[in-house]
């Protein structure tokens, strides 16, 4: 508490005076006026987006084109059932948002102990900082490829993206969210055409879809530096399932205003928005399916080869590993691939900083402060690992996958409360409680994946026990 105290004396956070989650652009967006089907989609379209960016940020590129390469098309049914569980996920943080006006941080932190909501928001922030590093790694990486920079020079340079984001924040929300699509619809076209050219084995990337138990094999792999398909599936769950996407989901669904008196209105606002945020959340599987499948058929076999962002870009500039369709115009469209995912993720893992910190703390810290402490910290352990192995990219791609990784271990913890919230009839409303199919199939998710995780852990310290 010394150091709020501090801040407080310095001005430099207030407490939170306005009960609304974002609270200067909650209700910001007017909805009415439309009665087509489309036109009203369309009103509620973008918090999706800015959802979806998670999905596909530099964490995803790194475990999904990885997994293609280990081991083929195996792992593309974890894809598959990663988008499923995100699918229902943001549905169940979209609703608990617009129903109740509150976010999931606010919700927690209200149905809870004071030393209980500590604990899960030292966690969440500890998530946020996992996610900040993966875009720092990824943006860095992309400035290096692109430009020649040094890797010191590349995370550094990071840095300033918050004079971006400040800038952006100026334009108003609705600009925000045409941006963000703007820089997706970027990413899946060039993934688009990298696929086409690849040409994968279309029959055994359907097979790959079919689940399979040998995803889950703990035995590590013989490769250099590989994995086992224990931890990339568990890093491509991280990756694609992504907990601070539920405290943000729940907290920009609201940004649309509608009649809260109304239970027909709000049933239709429920309505848009899961339409919303499962046509974002598929073009995001598309996208994670498109990285897989790409590595697969074009990295497969020489995955010690193509550990990295660094290795991925150069085996698409020369023919050496990707063969005939590689060439220096495809490795100039991954890098800027790369550093639209980057500034994407960049954007919301902000937004989802003030949903968090307001929702648990009740504290509002301005956005720049808020920006340079989180990007602060993701660069210290970006900036060790480049100092100590000398830029090494195999090295923070390495530590882009373990943050991943962690991202699984620390998204039960924000999945248990969002849950029990939203099924509970007592405080959503029988209306608009979880029905009973979604309960069970959420709470036998939250137990596998917590077993898994588990298992995955005693896997990495006692070897031979998991």
């Amino acid at each position: 508490m010394g150091m709020l105290k501090f801040l407080k004396k310095q001005r430099l956070y207030e407490p939170a005076t306005s009960d609304l989650s974002l609270g200067e652009v909650n209700s910001s967006i007017e909805t009415d006026g439309a009665q087509s089907f489309w036109r009203k989609l369309a009103l509620f379209s973008g918090p999706g987006a800015l959802v979806a960016v998670g999905y596909m940020d530099p964490g995803n590129w790194v475990t999904s084109v990885g997994g293609g390469a280990q081991y083929h098309y195996i792992l593309l049914s974890v894809v598959l059932l990663s988008s499923i569980i995100a699918m229902i996920l943001q549905y169940m943080a979209g609703k608990l948002g617009i129903v109740k006006q509150e976010d999931l941080a606010q919700a927690t932190r209200k149905h809870t102990s004071q030393r209980m909501g500590i604990v899960l928001w030292i966690i969440t922030e500890l998530a946020l900082m996992a996610t900040d590093i993966a875009e720092v790694i990824g943006g860095a990486i992309a400035l290096h490829l692109l430009f020649g920079w040094s890797m010191i020079l590349s995370v550094f340079t990071t840095a300033f993206d918050v004079v971006l984001l400040l800038l952006l924040m100026k334009f108003g929300f609705r600009k925000i969210e045409a941006i963000v699509m703007t820089l997706i619809v970027t990413i899946l076209l060039i993934f688009g055409y990298l696929v086409v050219i690849s040409k994968p084995d279309w029959a055994a990337t359907l097979t790959g879809y079919v689940p399979s138990l040998a995803a889950f094999d703990n035995t590590p792999s013989t490769l250099p530096g590989g994995e086992s398909r224990m931890m990339m599936t568990l890093g491509i769950i991280g990756a694609t399932v992504m907990p601070h996407n539920l405290y943000l989901h729940s907290s920009v669904a609201q940004t649309r205003k509608i009649n809260r008196d109304d239970p027909k209105a709000l049933k239709e606002a429920v309505r848009f928005m899961t339409w919303d945020s499962n046509l974002q959340l598929s073009v995001a599987f598309v996208i994670n399916s498109m990285l897989l499948i790409l590595g697969a058929a074009l990295f497969f076999g020489h995955a010690d080869q193509v550990g990295g962002f660094g290795d991925m870009y150069n085996a698409l500039k020369n023919n050496q590993i990707a063969g005939a369709v590689a060439s220096p115009v495809l490795s100039t469209l991954f890098a800027v691939a790369l550093l639209a995912s980057g500034q994407n993720s960049t954007i919301t893992g902000t937004l989802t900083g003030e949903v968090v910190m307001q929702g648990f703390l009740h504290l509002k810290v301005p956005l720049w402060l808020r920006r340079v402490v989180t990007r602060g910290l993701a660069l210290l352990p970006v900036l060790a690992f480049t100092i100590i192995y000398g830029g090494n990219e195999r090295k923070l791609d390495q530590l882009l996958v373990y943050s991943q990784v962690f991202l699984s271990l620390a998204l039960p913890f924000a999945m248990a409360p969002l849950i029990y919230f939203t099924s509970s009839k007592k405080i959503m409303g029988a209306e608009f409680a979880n029905p009973r199919w979604m309960v069970i199939v959420a709470w036998i998710v939250f137990v596998i994946l917590t077993v898994l995780n588990m298992k995955l852990i005693l896997g990495m310290v006692l070897p031979g026990m998991a």
